[in-house]
């Protein structure tokens, strides 16, 4: 069976990829493992200006210290309105890394003034693989909407409350955790990088 390390230590989300990826797991014979199960599992820096430099970074840097090929992601909000805004800095919007609550807030300031028909917008994943000998590859995912006038569900996390389902009439965070893998940026970035998986790790 051949490890694949995943660049986070969040073991909720190398759960949701083992999801996302079950087919090929199971076809290619493949182990989904968090970073933390390596000892010195390096903490990269996210100075890249493109979701894919950011996720090049954290992949290229795991394959090196674990000798295992590495998956990583980076992603975010892109609001039209707002010129692909927040964008990379999705999380530190506000200013503070992880402060959701001041991110939301801030987002709807800065949008209180705009008409709904103007409120599209889109979460945006890049997935990177990245095999010891430097082999890269990458794809990406999208999911788009609209962007709700207050925060509404439970489910979600970061900008999930915000962001209307496009043809539909919840938010991300009224989703079920399997309803949103299906149609996630996220979930979308790690399916197109399956044909990557099969050509390297087959």
């Amino acid at each position: 069976m051949t490890k694949v390390v995943l660049a986070t230590r969040n073991q909720h989300k190398v759960v949701e990829l083992r999801h996302i990826l079950a087919d090929v797991v199971e076809e290619l014979g493949l182990e989904i493992v968090g970073a933390s199960e390596f000892e010195g599992a390096p903490d990269v820096v996210e100075d890249e200006v493109t979701f894919e430099g950011n996720a090049r970074l954290k992949a290229v840097a795991l394959a090196r210290h674990t000798g295992l090929p590495a998956l990583a992601d980076d992603s975010g909000l892109a609001v039209d309105v707002l010129g692909g805004a927040p964008g990379i800095f999705s999380a530190r919007w506000a200013g503070r890394h992880g402060d959701d609550l001041a991110n939301l807030q801030l987002l709807l300031d800065q949008l209180a003034d705009v008409k709904d028909e103007h409120r599209q917008a889109g979460f945006v994943c890049a997935a990177v693989l990245a095999l010891p000998d430097g082999t890269l590859r990458s794809a990406e995912g999208h999911f788009r909407g609209t962007l709700a006038r207050e925060p509404r569900g439970a489910n979600g996390f970061g900008y999930d409350p915000l962001l209307v389902v496009e043809g539909d009439t919840r938010t991300a965070a009224e989703l079920s955790p399997e309803e949103k893998n299906a149609i996630s940026h996220r979930g979308n970035a790690f399916r197109a990088m399956v044909p990557h998986l099969r050509e390297l790790l087959g």
